[in-house]
């Protein structure tokens, strides 16, 4: 099913800043119209609940999640360290725009416009993050954001965060192996009405997914307890609502490479 990858993907993809590995590479082949009011225009689809599997009900959902053009998640993980708190809007041009708060480190904002990124610290993320010289780097660079970065081995794998294909993809591969899958009951999330699969491993940990019922089945919750970190719960929403980015004017952006060369004569 969608697994607690839905979790621990996007923390993964999303504290590549902190040096965490990469995202895949994959790409995905699924297409949508993306036009929000064609479900109100034809009848609306109705998720079967009561005839479904659970795994054909997951099937479904991790359908729906290939073939969106954009959406936005919402929510805060357990990082073991304290809480991540996440708030990111993507869409299937690599756009993205959002928030992203570490325990103990301080947060960022990151834009892209599909093909070039902008990362703005606050400044106890630079004071954090910029070894001896952080605390001079939070200042040099008081609200400024730093891009020209794609190519490099620390900072390029950001770009990908933005690429929803690619993050479908991971959110969406099947390794749950062994783990029981159980079909749970109607309820309602932020206005959408949803029906719950569980999902429970063989530490016992488990993940609770809400999918839409009316409409394209989207996953619009998934929520991971009983492990010693990667806990948490996101929200999805926006679903193919397109998404406008404003980036940074240029005298509000320093080039990475000059920001390195400054950073060590600071």
């Amino acid at each position: 099913m969608l697994s607690k990858r839905l979790v621990s993907t996007a923390a993964i993809c999303l504290v590549l800043a902190a040096g965490t590995a990469a995202c895949g590479s994959t790409k995905s082949d699924a297409k949508s119209d993306g036009k929000a009011g064609d479900a109100k225009a034809a009848a609306p689809q109705k998720l079967d609940t009561d005839k479904l599997s659970a795994q054909d009900i997951s099937k479904q959902a991790k359908d729906a999640l290939a073939s969106a053009t954009s959406l936005k998640m919402t929510g805060t993980i357990d990082t073991g360290d304290g809480k991540m708190e996440l708030n990111l809007a993507l869409d299937s041009k690599s756009q993205c725009t959002g928030t992203m708060a570490m325990p103990g480190m301080g947060k960022f904002e990151i834009i892209s416009d599909g093909k070039t990124s902008y990362v703005k610290p606050d400044k106890d993320f630079w004071t954090n993050v910029g070894g001896p010289n952080g605390a001079k780097a939070a200042e040099l660079f008081k609200g400024r954001y730093l891009t020209g970065f794609e190519n490099d081995p620390s900072m390029g794998s950001l770009t990908s965060v933005c690429n929803l294909a690619e993050f479908s993809k991971k959110l969406t591969e099947d390794k749950s192996g062994n783990d029981k899958l159980e079909k749970g009951a109607a309820g309602n999330v932020n206005g959408v009405k949803t029906f719950s699969l569980k999902s429970t491993d063989a530490k016992g940990e488990t993940t609770t997914l809400q999918i839409a019922t009316e409409g394209k089945p989207y996953p619009v919750q998934v929520e991971h307890s009983g492990a010693k970190d990667g806990n948490g719960k996101i929200d999805f929403s926006d679903f193919d609502k397109p998404l406008t980015v404003q980036v940074p004017s240029a005298d509000n952006t320093v080039d990475f490479t000059k920001f390195k060369d400054q950073l060590k004569s600071a």
